[in-house]
């Protein structure tokens, strides 16, 4: 895979060598189509062999996830249950598949990109969204304070 993405990126550098200004040094204008081949390469791969599915929510893995420890349970299950309502309730349907591919799935962020036809930094904000509406929804409950830490 490799080669084949080093291969690709040099056809995309050739092809567009017309288009290089001199604004940069050459190696710098080049290592952008090396990135992009690479990444989108190792997206698609990852994304026709998933190891999990897209959709799937296992959220009894999160508590093992944070480090729980068994006192610490009950309040965990808690603060769970309150997380997945508010990720039922509070976010719309593209927050939401963000969230539950990255954060609960761990799905690569490059072959989520793929998959939805957008770019990373569309994403990066999508993701940022949800998380600050599920921050919101669980201080207005009481499960963590304003500030984003967690209740005593």
């Amino acid at each position: 895979m490799a080669y084949q993405a080093a291969a690709d990126a040099l056809v995309a550098i050739t092809s567009k060598l017309g288009q290089f200004r001199g604004e940069s040094r050459f190696t710098t204008w080049a290592y952008k189509f090396v990135m992009f081949e690479v990444s989108a390469k190792i997206g698609r791969h990852f994304w026709r062999r998933p190891g999990v599915r897209l959709d799937a929510e296992d959220w009894d893995r999160l508590p093992d996830r944070f480090g729980s420890d068994p006192a610490r349970e009950a309040e965990w299950r808690d603060l769970l249950a309150a997380l997945h309502r508010a990720v039922d309730e509070e976010l719309t349907a593209r927050q939401r598949r963000v969230f539950v591919a990255l954060v609960l799935n761990n799905v690569p962020l490059d072959t989520l990109v793929i998959e939805l036809g957008s770019n990373r930094n569309a994403i990066y904000k999508t993701l940022f969204d949800a998380r600050r509406k599920l921050r919101a929804a669980l201080a207005a409950n009481g499960y963590i304070s304003d500030d984003g830490g967690r209740r005593s």
